[in-house]
């Protein structure tokens, strides 16, 4: 109802578990998914994973009743956009979804600390990949900056750059290390110990 109700999104299809999401996903092709984690039949983090092997994949974003809970952190590393707590105010879902379909990644604001700590807990440190060596030693700099939280504004005035420079970098750096948003790159920085 909330979606439906603005002028430039529409909801496409309602899935009542996580196969017939994964089904629906097939043969609308839409391009957000706002996914549940606890549904029947599949679950919404294996459902994701499926969504997610798809060529052309649309975002994903998932709920949760939690601030935070393992299918959460688990879905974020596995490469959904983002999660929301079911409670979120409705001007905050809808900005949400705007937000993830222009490119970037949401993640619900009180469990953003608890979330990269999670990820960080969980396991050593993995080798670090030989494409975090083909950066820059610019875009290294960028990379920890950007792994830290700060905005692409405050890395701009904290390294004397414009935004739209910062905006280039992170986007190559992005792209060399095979990363879809924002949120993949704090994942990754934690995952190999690079924060």
């Amino acid at each position: 109802m909330v979606i439906d109700s603005q002028p430039d999104l529409e909801v496409v299809g309602e899935a009542s578990d996580g196969r017939e999401g994964v089904e629906m996903v097939r043969a609308m092709r839409p391009d957000l998914v706002l996914m549940d984690v606890r549904m029947p039949v599949m679950d919404g983090l294996t459902a994701t994973a499926e969504i997610l092997r798809e060529p052309g994949a649309p975002r994903v974003v998932v709920l949760t009743t939690f601030d935070l809970d393992e299918a959460a952190a688990r879905a974020i590393q596995g490469g959904a956009s983002g999660f929301l707590l079911k409670d979120s105010e409705p001007e905050f879902l809808l900005s949400a979804i705007r937000t993830v379909h222009a490119g970037s990644a949401v993640i619900a604001a009180e469990a953003t600390r608890e979330l990269f700590a999670h990820i960080a807990e969980n396991g050593t440190a993995e080798p670090v990949p030989q494409s975090y060596n083909d950066l820059t030693e610019r875009e290294r700099e960028i990379f920890v900056l950007a792994a830290a939280g700060l905005s692409n504004s405050e890395i701009a005035a904290q390294e004397f750059l414009s935004e739209a420079t910062v905006k280039t970098h992170i986007s190559r750096i992005l792209s060399k290390l095979a990363l879809r948003d924002r949120v993949q790159l704090v994942v990754f920085a934690y995952r190999h110990g690079l924060v």
